[in-house]
């Protein structure tokens, strides 16, 4: 039972322009959506930042990558089936978003992403050296690093607004591992 308000026609006036725009790009208002709607300067910074980072250098199909990496890891059943489906949509196959699930890829540049991704959430961002240059020996320049990073951070947001409000998963769920 979600914690919060999922009802869109109960949400502040203020954020039903954005849910419009949300159930225009998604075909209906994903329930991560309505809860975070209770808020509307929660909802603006988190659809401005899904914009933003669409539009980076890492691509859509790492971006999902990352995002079931980082659900699996913080047990986020909601956002694991959501990324799913958005990572096939991206273009990784069934296979690629299973290992993703795990922090793995059989491609050396997107299991450099995904291990520093992890290694971020497991060590609130206390990263060496070393894991930086990791990233680099694989092709990851600066924008592509500092983007890494914001993914982590819009991923945690998602993360822990699903569990701690216990938002209901209306994706075709998926099993944690």
């Amino acid at each position: 039972m979600p914690r919060v308000n999922i009802q869109s026609e109960n949400a502040p006036a203020a954020s039903r322009p954005l849910l419009a725009q949300i159930d225009q790009a998604f075909g209906a208002t994903p329930n991560m959506f309505k809860a975070v709607a209770n808020s509307p300067a929660a909802l603006q910074s988190m659809w401005a930042a899904f914009g933003a980072l669409g539009g980076g250098t890492l691509g859509a199909k790492l971006g999902e990558q990352i995002a079931v990496a980082i659900a699996n890891r913080n047990r986020c059943e909601y956002c694991l089936a959501a990324h799913t489906v958005l990572g096939q949509k991206a273009g990784a196959s069934a296979d690629e978003i299973a290992a993703a699930q795990v922090g793995q890829s059989s491609d050396a540049k997107t299991a450099a992403a995904l291990a520093f991704a992890l290694k971020v959430v497991e060590q609130r961002a206390q990263v060496s050296d070393a894991d930086v240059a990791s990233l680099r020996e694989n092709g990851f320049g600066d924008e592509q690093i500092v983007e890494i990073v914001a993914h982590v951070a819009l991923n945690l947001f998602t993360n822990y607004v699903n569990v701690a409000l216990d938002v209901p998963v209306d994706f075709p769920k998926v099993a944690l591992k």
